[in-house]
């Protein structure tokens, strides 16, 4: 009951006008009194209608009530505007198209028909649509995936690297700046050789892992993981911009100026010969972890290209960057001749094994953000004599305490028994339940080099565990008897490496 007298009321006590956002008669008063006269003035001072209910419950009394005090009609003081969705609509008609196919934008290497053409099987890696496996005809995508690793083991293999993200930086601050976004030491890197190369987050966790070259005295070419490439493009430009502007480095991202082919394999070095026109050396003589330009005998003329020797599968092998342009007539010319000999193209889920039998971390997989290099057993390439990004986390107790997980490979007792990834790890084989688990397995397939399943597992002291069976179990795929499985040395091939430094 409200008296002749506008605005008082002969009841005491708050009275709400909007329920979301708890307006009250007072409020809108004291509006008035304060000259917010203006619905949408009055709107903003008070947060009259501006809840999840754009207004419906409380909008109109409110409006109704200023313009009694004003002494004028509703129209006349007018509404404020209702914004969409003024009617309650399903978040499926907010998504529209962006669903499915269309929720992100897919990205396709220069190789791309290629590899259709060759029966590839493709999935996504990042935003990145590659090729899983090339299966033959009337063969099963496992057979598939064995054949294409074995190839690599025994004669030779080629892989489109194109994905991989790729920045260069020239100034007279880059080894600086390297210095300080890296944990190790790269301004002592030498012209003509590359690095492995690891970045933290400010937490100390890692960031992302890739390699560094130095083309000139003050000239890098970077690569980083697919699937991070923007991650780390945020990262390096935000130390750049912000934390140090004061350094003389330009930074720009050329993941799609190059397209990139790996050639690994005990054969790749003599696949990879005929096609090189002229390099700055003798790429027999070219040592593990260098680098040389040279150029490539192409079906219409010269193509430039960047030939570093390194390897992600355990072999000798060459990762070779040409222009984009350049990457599709690069790939056929080496795969028509190379598979004379026996070249094959392989997949992500070959280099997957192949990385796994050689204990290679992946970046979302073993480091997948709790992770420090302590805990991947990279403690011996942090630099002591210098600070970076997560120098500083790196000291605090808790991440140098016993009890981390800790990256190792483990091989199962019976040859028959599969490892899956994403499955938990237990002491003892009626453990069960969240408190009880050890770990798990972070990567996993099977290697046709070993005929049984290969993993790299994060393990809780798992360095300090090295020979004891423990015991993998899967409920969430329904597998939930345990599988003895032991632990052993993350590297299960070629453990001294002479097979990629040969």
């Amino acid at each position: 009951v409200v008296s002749n007298k506008i605005g008082r009321s002969l009841i005491k006590g708050k009275q709400f006008i909007d329920l979301q956002n708890d307006v009250t008669t007072k409020d809108v008063r004291q509006a008035h009194r304060e000259n917010y006269v203006s619905v949408e003035h009055l709107k903003r001072y008070t947060t009259l209608g501006m809840g999840t209910d754009q207004g419906k419950t409380s909008n109109m009394n409110g409006l109704a009530m200023l313009a009694r005090l004003r002494d004028q009609a509703i129209p006349k003081v007018g509404t404020t505007t209702f914004r969409p969705p003024y009617t309650p609509v399903t978040l499926a008609v907010l998504a529209g198209r962006s669903c499915d196919n269309h929720l992100a934008p897919t990205r396709r290497p220069v190789m791309h028909t290629q590899h259709e053409n060759l029966g590839a099987q493709f999935d996504f890696n990042g935003l990145w649509l590659r090729p899983q496996c090339y299966p033959r005809a009337g063969e099963s995508v496992d057979a598939a995936i064995r054949r294409e690793a074995l190839a690599v083991r025994e004669c030779a293999g080629i892989a489109d690297i194109s994905t991989l993200g790729k920045f260069e930086i020239q100034g007279r601050d880059c080894a600086e700046f390297l210095d300080r976004a890296y944990v190790n030491n790269l301004s002592g890197l030498a012209v003509g050789r590359a690095r492995y190369g690891l970045m933290l987050r400010d937490d100390g966790m890692v960031l992302d892992d890739g390699t560094v070259t130095r083309l000139e005295e003050n000239h890098y070419f970077i690569t980083v993981s697919t699937g991070h490439t923007e991650h780390v493009l945020q990262h390096l430009e935000f130390l750049l911009d912000v934390t140090w502007p004061d350094l003389d480095v330009n930074l720009a991202s050329v993941t799609e100026q190059w397209a990139g082919v790996a050639l690994a394999g005990p054969k790749s070095r003599e696949i990879l010969l005929p096609h090189v026109h002229d390099s700055g050396c003798n790429l027999s003589d070219l040592p593990y972890m260098g680098y040389t330009n040279a150029v490539i005998r192409g079906r219409d003329g010269n193509i430039p290209a960047r030939i570093i020797r390194i390897s992600y599968s355990g072999e000798l092998a060459h990762e070779i960057y040409v222009p984009a342009r350049a990457g599709a007539e690069f790939w056929e010319i080496v795969l028509n001749q190379g598979g004379q000999i026996g070249l094959t193209p392989y997949g992500m889920d070959a280099m997957d094994v192949l990385r796994i039998e050689k204990g290679f971390i992946a970046v979302g997989a073993e480091a997948d953000g709790r992770i420090t290099p302590g805990d991947l057993g990279f403690e011996g390439m942090v630099s002591k004599k210098k600070r970076f990004i997560g120098w500083h986390a790196l000291q605090r107790p808790a991440l140098n305490a016993q009890g981390r997980l800790q990256v190792v490979g483990l091989r199962p007792l019976s040859d028959l028994d599969r490892l899956r990834e994403g499955s938990e790890l237990i002491a003892k084989p009626g453990d069960r339940g969240y408190d009880a688990s050890i770990g798990h397995i972070s990567s996993a397939g099977y290697s046709p080099t070993f005929d049984r399943s290969v993993a790299l597992a994060m393990v809780t002291d798992g360095r300090h565990r090295l020979g004891e069976t423990i015991y993998s179990v899967d409920p969430a795929r329904g597998e939930t008897d345990p599988v003895a499985v032991e632990i052993v040395a993350p590297c299960s091939y070629d453990p001294t490496g002479e097979r990629m430094r040969a």
